[in-house]
């Protein structure tokens, strides 16, 4: 069992930056790949970003270029860096893990409880 938090939510101007982190309780991190997810209100939960074991990084078109994905094995952490932050990237931000690299949620075996992310125009 993987237990996943997420932090680094809030309120932002159009513009501006955020860093979300998430903590992965397990032994076992450097195992799994690490995504990042969104759910705006009313819509379905969409792919923003993945990062494999070995740190090659895959990005959703709407965000490549502006946020970076990455990991720390040894801090058990994976980061969401998201620059030039536009009011259609307001959602709940979820992490999640799974044994294979994908962009669907149904690939995920574990995720987070969400964080906030609103972006102010």
């Amino acid at each position: 069992q993987v237990q996943l938090v997420e932090s680094g939510g809030g309120l932002v101007q159009a513009g501006g930056s955020l860093r979300l982190s998430c903590a992965a309780s397990t032994r076992t991190f450097s195992n799994y790949a690490m995504g990042w997810f969104r759910q705006a209100p009313g819509k379905e939960r969409e792919f923003v970003a993945t990062i494999s074991w070995s740190g090659s990084t895959y990005y959703a078109f709407s965000v490549k270029g502006r946020f970076t994905i990455s990991r720390d094995n040894a801090k058990n952490t994976v980061y969401l860096q998201m620059n030039s932050l536009k009011p259609e990237d307001t959602a709940v931000y979820y992490c999640a893990a799974s044994t294979v690299v994908g962009e669907h949620p149904f690939e995920y075996d574990y995720w987070g409880q969400g964080t906030q992310v609103t972006v102010s125009s």
